[in-house]
């Protein structure tokens, strides 16, 4: 019986390694290096994609649902229609009034990358047909902070939503004040809190979308005065980021703390949504502010 499973022993063995004499053979054109920027890596889950097919999914992952960072221009290009946008104050760009050290080394940067002039594009286009005045902010640029120039342009774009009497939507998307122009930055606050009061006084229609994330001054300023306060699945917003509240009150935060779904539990926000069904759902509430608007006019007439 020994001599018999000893024999059995040897012919596994010389098998496994036959097998792993093929098996094992180096070649060069095993190592090939995929060309950057073909395959893309989920942050959230690890799941490794095709970047075409990630586009074609608004960037969602398939796996996991993980809504991964837009361009300004990629928001636009998948909100208005044909992605058309007629451009607000294009030529407009941040001083260093504080002389603040690298501030206009890192602007320059900021500006190279993103091709942008700063951390928001305004501007007006449609959607569904319905005539819009649009910001949408960039954490590409500077981690969308809230600076003098952002500040400026976003309150002339309630301006001219005000006078045309356009609804207006913001997609924000912060890391907060931008610490390099110190009260100039924070003055933004104020400035366009004060715009969109004005706005909501000629009953003008606001719609805020909160991206991931939006921390900060923009949190706490226009963000958050919307007529409506949609955010997509995931994003996290708050004022002070959870790290920073768990040192102060020394305590564990709660399972999902400041994400959109924890938020709209405790009535932060009307509604998550899911970035492709933004587009329609945007079509579906400025239709309802349109016939509003249209009887309203019709009953003063």
């Amino acid at each position: 019986m020994t001599t018999v499973w000893r024999g059995v022993d040897v012919a596994i063995k010389d098998f496994f390694q036959k097998k792993r004499k093929y098996a094992t053979i180096p070649s060069e054109q095993s190592k090939r290096e995929i060309p950057e920027g073909i395959m893309s890596k989920c942050s959230e889950c690890g799941t490794i994609q095709y970047s075409k097919e990630l586009g074609k999914n608004f960037k969602v992952c398939a796996s996991c649902g993980y809504h991964n960072r837009l361009s300004a221009m990629e928001r636009i290009e998948y909100t208005l229609d044909e992605g058309r946008l007629f451009e607000y104050d294009r030529d407009m760009v941040s001083e260093d009034p504080l002389e603040f050290p690298d501030y206009t080394k890192r602007l320059a940067k900021s500006m190279d990358s993103t091709g942008l002039r700063d951390a928001v594009v305004t501007g007006e286009g449609t959607i569904g047909g319905c005539p819009v005045v649009i910001a949408v902010m960039s954490f590409d640029f500077l981690g969308g902070t809230l600076g003098s120039v952002v500040g400026e342009k976003i309150t002339r774009a309630i301006e001219t939503a005000t006078q045309k009497q356009y609804p207006l939507i913001i997609f924000s998307a912060s890391g907060g004040a931008r610490t390099h122009e110190s009260i100039l930055s924070l003055m933004q606050m104020a400035k366009t809190s004060g715009a969109l009061a004005k706005f909501a006084e000629r009953g003008g229609l606001f719609i805020s979308i909160i991206t991931n994330p939006t921390y900060g001054g923009v949190t706490a300023s226009f963000a958050m005065l919307g007529d409506i306060i949609l955010a997509e699945p995931g994003a996290r917003f708050g004022f002070a980021g959870p790290i920073v509240i768990e040192e102060t009150i020394r305590q564990k935060l709660p399972e999902g703390f400041q994400t959109a779904e924890f938020n709209e539990k405790h009535g932060q926000l009307d509604k998550v949504v899911h970035r492709k069904d933004m587009r329609t759902t945007l079509t579906k509430l400025l239709e309802l502010h349109t016939v509003k608007a249209t009887k309203e006019a019709s009953a003063n007439g």
